[in-house]
């Protein structure tokens, strides 16, 4: 959002730097070359300009976002609830499953894909579950390891160990 904010800063500004360009008197072909732009662009900046329009451009860019800070904040609450308080069968959250959720508690629906650009804005970043069971009892893996691998790990013969 920031981002996007600074760049439409910074073409208001060439816009204006073009303004003044103008009112010295400087060319179209002139204006374009200083500012690095095409001379279309300079021409339609020299029309809005010559009648009389503003230069300062559009407010934001874009289409509206489908979501509302107060829908935002009622997602992260319910994400921070779980998954499995929404009725999924284990706690992880999906991308299918938080857009099942949006759609729920906001009634707007996005494409599963494009629920990770919502969350990543929120500040939100990918998990992936450990490798390995909450379950595991290490003392016991470790005892496995002594006992029972000894006996089932293929070796080779010494007769193939040249």
């Amino acid at each position: 959002m920031e981002r996007g904010i600074k760049r439409l800063q910074k073409l208001k500004e060439r816009r204006l730097k073009a303004a003044a360009l103008f009112e010295q008197g400087e060319r179209q072909a002139t204006v374009a070359h200083v500012l690095r732009v095409s001379r279309q662009s300079v021409s339609q900046w020299w029309i809005a300009w010559h009648s009389g329009d503003s230069l300062n451009g559009a407010v934001r860019a874009g289409r509206k976002p489908r979501l509302q800070q107060e829908q935002l904040a009622l997602l992260e609450k319910e994400l921070l609830r779980g998954a499995a308080a929404h009725g999924n069968s284990t706690d992880l959250w999906s991308l299918p499953r938080v857009a099942t959720l949006i759609d729920k508690i906001t009634g707007v629906s996005y494409h599963p894909a494009h629920v990770w650009k919502i969350l990543h804005k929120m500040g939100w970043s990918l998990q992936r579950p450990t490798l390995r069971a909450r379950e595991r009892d290490e003392e016991k893996v470790l005892e496995w390891k002594k006992q029972t691998w000894e006996t089932v790990k293929k070796t080779p013969k010494s007769s193939e160990l040249g």
